[in-house]
């Protein structure tokens, strides 16, 4: 399942549920633990009776006999688990299995797994095994987390609530509606973490899931689907967690609306997407961006082009685009960006402020550690999901 997100004709979001994905982030399982390794310190986790997730010490989450959450790395943890123990898990990432056949490198890697558990909705992302309630990590503007920090009173009484930044102009009311539903559906998965079969449990969000949530600081004028299937699972998860949606669900008519991508092709979301796999994005002005993405890392060149404005000014349109780039083809890790250079720290700070203000929209935790001693901007940014070519692989646009 593809979703995307646009805003006058411009490709802003985009999301794929691949038909091979094994593992899909956020899903809830009841695992066995199969194995502990004493050098990785890290447990190995059987999810299902066919997939198998990695453990590591920082993820563990106990409940102590008192009710305090203990976190993981205290003790190694070969002391807290052994093989046979049933425990719940999360996915920390997405994971898709490698094969023969497929053009990307063959790796031999498992699902990473949290024990802290989230449950994330429209407005709050709910933690079980989370003391308090916080503001996300993400919000980097000072003024946004006062006033979130204020709405953490509607909240009183209730506890492991993550507020994002789209509950800032929320009424009381409506969190409260929302984190009494994030509740409750924890409260229903307890029935079932039993036994000593691993199952999966809950599954992560899809992506038309992910996208509304991640968007919902957004005014979203319309959403388009062409099939029922599609029109029942948007119309379902609004009505939970965004009514206010629900009238702006639109089915679209087409003759081959059965077909794959139908809707992609019918909105020319089809040619939009292509862009994404050249190894360079045209900025408005003139300029361009040289994307290359290497096993250890990915570069961006900034180049000027025909445009005559000064450094500053083509790097921080650039900025703008980088941070799309980056979100829409998924990149993560290591990201280093040679941008035109700058005469005075003051142009530097300026152009980090851009940086900050475009990935303010990424829903990942994207880390800017500032510019090396050779002038290269650092960037690190922590995936949910795999890249977009991981994730078209084999299919025809």
């Amino acid at each position: 399942m593809w979703a995307a997100a646009l805003e006058k004709g411009r490709l802003e979001g985009l999301e794929i549920d691949p038909a091979h994905e094994a593992v899909r982030w956020g899903s809830i399982y009841w695992g066995k633990v199969t194995s502990v390794s004493a050098s990785l310190d890290a447990a190995f986790v059987d999810l299902d009776g066919s997939y198998t997730g990695v453990l590591y010490n920082r993820d563990v989450r106990v409940r102590a006999k008192d009710g305090s959450i203990i976190k993981g790395g205290e003790r190694a943890i070969g002391k807290v688990f052994k093989p046979g123990d049933m425990i719940i898990v999360q996915a920390k990432s997405a994971y898709l299995p490698r094969t023969m056949d497929s053009e990307l490198p063959l790796e031999q890697k498992s699902a990473q797994l949290s024990m802290d558990i989230s449950i994330p909705g429209r407005h709050l992302i709910y933690c079980p095994l989370m003391e308090g309630n916080h503001i996300s990590q993400r919000i980097r503007k000072k003024a946004l987390r006062s006033t979130l920090s204020d709405m953490l009173g509607a909240l009183e009484g209730m506890d492991g609530f993550i507020l994002r930044s789209s509950a800032a102009d929320i009424q009381t009311d409506i969190l409260v509606r929302e984190a009494t539903i994030l509740k409750s559906v924890w409260s229903e998965l307890q029935a079932f973490f039993e036994g000593s079969d691993p199952a999966l449990i809950m599954l992560g969000p899809d992506s038309i899931q992910r996208i509304l949530s991640d968007l919902a600081v957004e005014k979203i004028e319309r959403i388009e689907v062409v099939t029922m299937d599609h029109y029942g699972a948007v119309e379902e998860w609004c009505s939970v967690f965004a009514p206010d949606l629900v009238p702006r669900v639109t089915p679209i008519e087409l003759d081959d609306a059965t077909k794959d991508l139908a809707l992609f092709g019918y909105r020319d979301v089809l040619t939009l997407i292509e862009t994404l796999f050249h190894d360079y994005s045209l900025l408005p002005s003139g300029g361009n961006l040289i994307i290359q993405e290497t096993a250890a890392l990915t570069a961006i060149d900034v180049n000027k082009g025909a445009d005559r404005r000064s450094h500053l000014a083509v790097n921080v349109e650039a900025a703008e685009e980088v941070a799309r780039q980056v979100r829409l083809r998924n990149l993560g890790g290591i990201i280093i960006i040679d941008f035109l250079k700058m005469k005075t720290r003051k142009e530097q700070n300026e152009l980090i402020r851009a940086l900050e203000k475009g990935f303010d929209e990424d829903p990942c935790t994207v880390q800017i550690h500032g510019l090396t001693s050779l002038g290269l901007m650092e960037i690190t940014r922590k995936r949910r999901t795999p890249t977009l070519y991981e994730r078209v692989e084999g299919v025809e646009i």
